[in-house]
């Protein structure tokens, strides 16, 4: 079978920066959060190929390190919100009535606030970290796959299979889990691969304005922050972190309209 080349293309980008992910140690030259004050702001040369930034601090390192920082906050950024989003929407829709319309309205009252605002009021009275971080995008990012879910199980819970399941005796539990959940997915997975660019690109910017990931952590957000006041001295400090961030985010999005066209769901 041909696999779309959007997917080949994805994946390879994603299963490069595994691989820069679990190398880093071997890769990066030096320590991400070493400071060498005398050889700050360096440009680009050999012995620093993305130079240095305003402590010295070899930017080429930290991106690499960065890889694992910001695929950890894309990998359980997803999972939570899937997890939750998933268990609320094969029960709202395979049970219906009362459960159905409250599970619906509590959605309604998240979508009407902006994401990235909602978030960010969150993380604030949590206060800042990575932990924070976790709970905001799983408290606001499990309406998509709640909605996902129960649209596929609302039009699965009336086919055949599951009407012969229900003629065997077979309990609420073993329908909605063996029978109903792993054809409810697919369009889920699909779209956690997108979600997963969302996820990085709002932890980069949670990041950006300080409530994410803490300095000295190298993480691309809190790299562009840091480079921002030497923008026009010292392009390298923001420019190597900003592009690691879009080479990644476009490796997802491929790989979730590859996955998409292969199993013909789109989003």
């Amino acid at each position: 079978m041909d696999l779309p080349m959007p997917l080949v293309l994805g994946m390879a980008i994603i299963a490069a920066a595994l691989l820069l992910a679990l190398a880093a140690p071997w890769v990066a030259p030096f320590d991400p959060i070493a400071q060498d004050t005398p050889n700050a702001l360096q440009p680009p040369s050999l012995a620093h190929l993305f130079g240095t930034d305003n402590f010295g601090r070899d930017v080429f390192s930290r991106v690499i390190w960065a890889i694992r920082v910001d695929l950890q906050i894309g990998f359980f950024g997803v999972l939570f919100p899937f997890i939750i989003g998933t268990a609320i929407g094969l029960t709202s829709g395979y049970l219906g009535g009362l459960t159905d319309a409250i599970f619906m309205r509590i959605v309604d009252i998240v979508l009407a606030f902006p994401f990235l605002v909602l978030m960010l009021a969150i993380i604030a009275y949590l206060g800042p970290g990575l932990l924070s971080f976790y709970i905001a995008i799983a408290l606001v990012g499990w309406v998509s796959y709640a909605r996902l879910v129960r649209a596929q199980v609302l039009v699965l819970k009336h086919s055949d299979f599951v009407t012969a399941a229900k003629s065997l005796g077979f309990s609420h539990a073993r329908i909605m889990l063996r029978h109903i959940l792993p054809n409810a997915l697919v369009a889920s997975i699909v779209f956690s691969m997108s979600d997963i660019v969302l996820v990085i690109l709002s932890g980069a910017a949670v990041s950006y304005l300080g409530l994410g990931v803490q300095p000295p952590t190298a993480e691309w957000g809190i790299m562009i922050a840091e480079g921002q006041a030497f923008i026009t001295t010292a392009w390298w400090i923001t420019t190597f972190p900003g592009c690691a961030l879009v080479i990644l985010a476009f490796g997802f999005s491929m790989a979730a309209d590859g996955l998409g066209e292969l199993l013909g769901v789109r989003e």
